[in-house]
């Protein structure tokens, strides 16, 4: 009787502790990129519980049904070749599975790499979403506004963020909305969400990048378009202008509270090309043109003097021969 009740007191126990829990971020979906993802985490998690469950009964009933033998001690088993059975079970059913779970996976990662299901015909929101240590600069190039360690973002609409770094690689994620994504500082990559609810939601670099990694956060706010476009409205009226000195002094090594500008760091410090995977910092058409008239110029002039030491020394040698005759 003891151990029945010591036995309850656990379950028990354990069950008042998980009530308090709040769901795993993962798993508590805002957006239909997250809602996917967390449908095939749950989908994988059920099928590797059912592997289990099936994996523990049959060494259960193994080890009730041949704990003990009535044989005599110098009994030798039959020699068996193989079961044709047991090895296409022990064989087939895992491949399956993995075939299974490869099929879910590519389909599931061509939904989340593109435009969220339902807002295709919807214009983006486009976010230039940046790292430094150990901040985040959201840049909105339609809207001409910026800001650093939070952002704000419209439902109902998709999003589509421009990730890079000033920095190490940093991985930008917000779990309630989708998976993450790397932020590199010599290419641009390419992240779509989006955002079906209004609410407030954590978002931080999930990969290290130095010793102020775990303060590299920001918040993220979820609200109804028509108040999105108030709180723009608010911003390019009440905030101050970013200037080049001083975005140069907010990528400096350190961690910052939240901060609202006019203009964005893209005018003047663009972010690097995601066509040739690095800066354009390649001379432009005037410059090539420029070159190639110098070139042309050098070459001429060169030919030029050329031509003139070889008059020279017809001249000097048509006299030398003259005064000898």
């Amino acid at each position: 009787m003891k151990i029945k009740w010591v036995f309850l007191s656990i379950i028990l126990t354990i069950a008042t502790v998980l009530t308090g829990c709040e769901p795993l971020l993962v798993l508590d979906p805002k957006g239909p990129q997250a809602q996917t993802q967390a449908d095939d985490i749950m989908l994988s998690i059920w099928i590797m519980s059912g592997i289990v469950v099936v994996v523990f009964a049959i060494l259960a009933f193994m080890l009730i049904k041949y704990r003990a033998s009535k044989q005599i001690k110098d009994y030798e088993p039959p020699h068996i070749e193989g079961s044709f059975i047991v090895e296409a079970l022990c064989i087939g059913i895992p491949v399956i599975i993995v075939i299974f779970l490869s099929i879910m996976s590519v389909k599931s990662n061509y939904e989340v790499e593109a435009t969220p299901k339902g807002y295709e015909d919807k214009k983006p929101l486009v976010v230039y979403a940046s790292s430094s240590d150990w901040k985040w600069h959201f840049s909105y190039p339609e809207e001409n506004i910026e800001t650093v360690n939070y952002l704000y973002i419209p439902t109902d609409r998709a999003l589509e963020f421009k990730l890079y770094s000033y920095g190490p690689i940093t991985s930008f994620w917000i779990p309630q909305l989708g998976g993450q994504k790397y932020a590199m500082s010599d290419m641009v990559t390419t992240l779509h969400l989006a955002a079906d609810a209004p609410g407030e939601y954590m978002g931080r670099n999930a990969n290290f990048s130095g010793k102020g990694t775990a303060e590299n956060v920001f918040d993220v706010t979820a609200m109804p378009q028509a108040e999105f476009d108030e709180w723009v409205d608010e911003v390019k009226a009440t905030a101050k202008p970013l200037s080049e000195e001083k975005f140069n002094e907010l990528l400096e090594p350190g961690h910052l509270g939240k901060s609202t500008y006019t203009g964005t760091h893209l005018d003047f410090s663009p972010p690097p090309s995601s066509e040739n995977g690095g800066h354009d910092h390649g001379p432009s058409n005037s410059d090539s043109e420029d070159k190639e008239h110098a070139d042309h110029d050098s070459e001429k002039h060169s030919e030029h003097e050329n031509h003139s030491e070889h008059e020279n020394h017809t001249e000097h040698e048509n006299h030398t021969e003259h005064e000898n005759h």
